[in-house]
């Protein structure tokens, strides 16, 4: 008995605190940590580029933790334990759970088979504060609606788990991995993510860093200044939530911490609702699992998207000629985050002012996003279409000019990004074809040369898709 061992399998829970899984497997006796890296189950979902680059430095960061013992695998996990388990005597295994459709059909596969060999499987939960399965309708359908399903279900649900401690790694006993995470291939050739370097720090560590500062200077004004791009009152923990670098329960309770703040009440609970987003689109996933691809509203699969690569093109590279989508865009690019206002604002302009599919857009901030998050991504393309559930109404089109003149009122976002613009009167900086050509000439701005000319016309484009949501509407019920 004392050869044997159990494993615990990291797979978006990369910490040690607040762990369930990997504080219940270290008490079971000698164990195994083990990370693999699966491309061959999620299929066209597989990570982007922006997540490999994190997930390949959060990785180096967990190792450290666990003082270089954290076994690096890749290829197909059911081999890989079968593999596991000639080589080792292995009594138990311990992950927590997962909520993507393809990982959900992996792990009952695992499972089973682990079980079919006496293998026993213990699985936690250390991604979500509620489990999808325990929040119904009293009918015992699952919510539709975001507003009911947080403050019905969830609110007057189970609170939340506390947290709890890292644990002893006494019982580790892993191996030393120093180079196989250089070995899994995880950076791009193409070293375009330099610049990533200065902006985050990936791992536990720069997870606990982030809640802190968020929490000192960024919540007590969240509801109100979360809209303003320039200013630093969002919390920016996206990517760490999704790589398990802290857990969904730290970053609750420690908010809560501040309750006693006068004047916070409103910002916390904000803050804790946009949790609950998170959590809406995890149950979502779980209970609709075709989210990601099929409209949640089938009412907008004759919805008449148009097709134009040239266009889509100019979206993604930050050339539309509309300065606050620019802006957006190429802060995706260059920094593999997008501040959530311009989320809104760019996907609008996708989805209503060129009609081109949410899928398109979706697949793009899938591969730039260092925190792309299938439930995420999907429920939130979904409702600035006007397809998903909760959705934003079709006719709510985003004006891009209104928009940068009410939250970026001294054009500070849009011109670190559209540095171009930088000598352009906030009159004209996110309209600049209106712009007297004196004025250009003053600013340095040649358009169509310097910056380019609008790729669509608002107004136009605004009443083409309006006739678009139209053309369906008959088939909508209310």
């Amino acid at each position: 008995m004392s050869n044997k061992k159990a494993i615990h399998w990291f797979r978006q829970d990369l910490r040690l605190h607040d762990n369930p899984s990997l504080n219940a497997a270290l008490k079971s006796g000698s164990l195994l940590p083990i990370y693999i890296l699966d491309d061959i189950n999620p299929g066209e979902f597989s990570m982007g580029e922006a997540s490999r680059w994190w997930l390949h430095n959060s990785l180096k960061s967990l190792n450290e933790s666990l003082n270089g013992n954290l076994l690096i695998f890749k290829g197909d996990p059911k081999k890989i334990f079968q593999e596991l388990l000639q080589e080792h005597e292995i009594h138990s295994v311990f992950w927590n759970r997962c909520y993507e459709p393809w990982r959900i059909e992996r792990d009952k596969e695992i499972k089973k088979e682990l079980e079919n060999k006496n293998v026993k499987v213990e699985s936690h939960c250390g991604s979500l504060l509620w489990e999808p399965w325990n929040i119904s309708k009293d009918d015992g359908t699952p919510y539709r609606v975001f507003t009911p399903f947080y403050k019905k279900g969830c609110l007057n649900s189970d609170e939340p788990r506390i947290p709890i401690q890292a644990p002893s790694l006494d019982n580790l006993n892993g191996g030393i991995s120093l180079d196989k995470i250089d070995k899994l291939g995880l950076l791009p050739k193409f070293q375009w993510y330099t610049d990533f370097e200065d902006i985050w720090s990936p791992g536990e560590k720069g997870a606990d860093e982030s809640l802190d500062r968020f929490l000192e200077n960024g919540l007590f004004n969240y509801k109100e200044g979360r809209n303003f791009p320039s200013q630093e009152f969002v919390s920016r923990l996206s990517p760490h939530l999704h790589f398990g670098e802290i857990s969904p329960n730290e970053v609750w309770y420690r908010a809560k911490t501040k309750e006693t703040i006068s004047g916070i009440e409103k910002s916390l609970a904000h803050f804790h609702s946009e949790l609950g987003w998170r959590e809406f689109s995890y149950y979502l996933l779980y209970h609709f699992p075709d989210l990601p691809k099929v409209n949640f509203q089938k009412k907008f699969d004759i919805f008449p998207w148009k097709k134009n690569q040239k266009l889509l093109e100019l979206w993604q590279k930050g050339q539309t000629g509309y300065p606050i989508v620019d802006a957006g865009m190429r802060e995706l690019w260059q920094t593999g985050y997008m501040h959530n206002r311009l989320r809104m604002i760019v996907g609008s302009f996708l989805v209503k002012n060129l009609l081109i599919d949410w899928r398109e857009g979706e697949k793009w901030f899938w591969d730039c996003l260092v925190d792309a998050d299938l439930a995420s991504n999907s429920a939130s393309w979904q409702w600035v279409a006007g397809s998903g559930a909760d959705a934003a109404p079709y006719f709510r089109i985003f004006n891009p000019i209104t928009q940068g003149l009410k939250f970026d009122q001294e054009g500070e976002y849009t011109k670190r990004y559209v540095p171009e613009l930088k000598n352009m009167p906030t009159k004209y900086l996110f309209s600049p074809w209106e712009a007297p050509q004196e004025v250009l000439e003053s600013a340095g701005i040649v358009l169509g040369k310097d910056y380019p000319e609008p790729i669509v016309d608002l107004k136009i484009s605004r009443e083409v898709a309006l006739e678009a949501f139209a053309s369906i509407k008959k088939e909508i019920n209310e």
